[in-house]
């Protein structure tokens, strides 16, 4: 079925902008595609937003608690028992306080993470635009406070973790058309904030539905690195070589309204699965994996939000049983992907060593 990390919500009120076309996005030529040889390992990142806790359903400046950032141990011990330092993308309520700062500065100074920005526009100054659908989508905010809100972050996190962050994630998937060039002037070397294959524009948000799952430049002199998050489009349809045309046809509101997707993947022609413990089960977690090493995809991202690990922080741990499930899924599926799938850790940095060399 078609899954989506984060629930759609009604429209706001307020936010004169939200009248304002969405971002339009352009994918790369295959030129810029990054494909790491057929006989390297399969190489997992794993990359967490970092953020405040919030309800999904509205966007206020007043929900800044960051109570969750305390609880992430459970979850980076089992990623150190299999050698994994996972990249905290952190947003400014994080950045901020020192209820979110202390623990993450901890496991970075001890070299047991590393640190990543993450723009949430609505809690970010300055506060120049009304909040919205479409302002919550930060690359649709004018070029000059989209720039002045990456800034704000950037300077912060350098300010209270001593380290400058070079790479990018755009809360709620909001890349723009002036983001990468806004990241290139800043430094940044690095930008995951593309959501394969899903049009987000019935969100007020961009169309993602012509991006797939590989890695590529953002720019031709190779100086910012996307990396898209990892999902794929399994079953017959895509061994055909029809899945990238069919899917945005049935990955619409009228789609999923007569229920297009869930028939698709029962009779697994065709179903989008991203790798994430959040709405994913283990086994089609394993399913999309296999797929995708066995077309030759050789890099993989797991992606969730720290405030799973808070019981009531996102929908998909409502309880304390919910959250040893969360665990779990971690520990099975790092057991299969270094396991049956031989498997090798990576961090961002060296997949951009690696796609250097490549290019």
């Amino acid at each position: 079925m078609t899954r989506s990390r984060k629930p759609a919500a009604p429209p706001l009120s307020g936010g004169g902008s939200a009248a304002l076309p969405s971002a339009k996005l352009t994918p790369p030529p295959k030129g810029r595609h990054i494909r790491l040889p057929p006989a390297s390992p399969p190489l997992l990142l794993v990359i967490i937003d970092a953020e405040e806790e919030f309800d999904w359903n509205s966007y206020s400046r007043a929900a800044t608690s960051v109570s969750n950032i305390g609880r992430q141990g459970p979850a980076q011990r089992v990623l150190e028992r299999f050698g994994i330092v996972p990249t905290y993308m952190v947003d400014y309520p994080v950045a901020s306080q020192a209820e979110g700062i202390a623990p993450l500065a901890e496991l970075l100074a001890q070299g047991r993470c590393r640190i990543g920005a993450q723009l949430h526009s609505w809690v970010t100054p300055p506060f120049d635009e009304d909040i919205s659908h479409h302002s919550s989508f930060a690359g649709n905010l004018p070029r000059a406070l989209e720039r002045a809100k990456i800034e704000t972050l950037t300077c912060i996190i350098e300010r209270n973790f001593g380290v400058r962050p070079t790479i990018y994630r755009a809360g709620r998937y909001g890349f723009g058309p002036n983001t990468a060039e806004t990241l290139r002037t800043l430094g940044y070397e690095i930008d995951c904030s593309i959501l394969p294959w899903v049009n987000l524009e019935s969100r007020r948000g961009p169309d993602f539905s012509s991006f797939g799952t590989t890695p590529f430049w953002l720019d031709t002199e190779r100086r910012l690195l996307e990396l898209p998050l990892t999902a794929g489009l399994v079953g017959v349809l895509d061994r055909l070589g029809l899945a990238a045309s069919v899917y945005p046809r049935i990955a619409t509101p009228l789609a999923a309204r007569l229920r297009l997707p869930a028939v698709m993947s029962r009779l697994r022609l065709l179903d989008r699965i991203p790798l994430t413990p959040e709405g994913t089960t283990l086994a089609e977690a394993r399913r999309v994996t296999r797929w995708l090493a066995a077309g030759g995809h050789r890099l993989f991202c797991i992606s969730y939000h720290s405030s799973s690990l808070l019981v009531g922080g996102t929908p998909y741990v409502r309880s304390p049983a919910d959250l040893v499930a969360f665990l779990r899924w971690l520990e099975g599926y790092l057991d299969f992907f270094f396991g049956e799938i031989g498997g090798k850790a990576a961090t961002p940095g060296l997949i951009r060593t690696l796609a250097l060399a490549d290019a």
